[in-house]
């Protein structure tokens, strides 16, 4: 099934809401803390994009990818 755009910019802010959720119960911080963060992240740039397809997926994959870029400075894309 491809998504086209509406459908895309319809879940975009149910997968920011679920991956700000356990940022913010991961690290111990405020959910502004934790916007702020993610906005600023390489990982949201590329999660805004449909093409990435980074929507695709988990929360838990994406909450692993967003870690490894605060530690690393970069993201290692899994083969899905």
């Amino acid at each position: 099934m491809t998504v086209g755009q509406d459908q895309f910019q319809a879940i975009m802010p149910f997968i920011v809401d679920d991956l700000t959720a356990l940022i913010v119960q991961r690290q111990s911080m405020s959910e502004e803390e934790a916007v702020m963060l993610l906005y600023r992240s390489t990982l949201y740039r590329l999660l805004e994009q449909e093409d990435t397809k980074l929507w695709q997926y988990s929360t838990e994959m994406l909450y692993s990818l967003f870690r490894q870029e605060q530690e690393t400075g970069t993201i290692s894309f899994p083969d899905v």
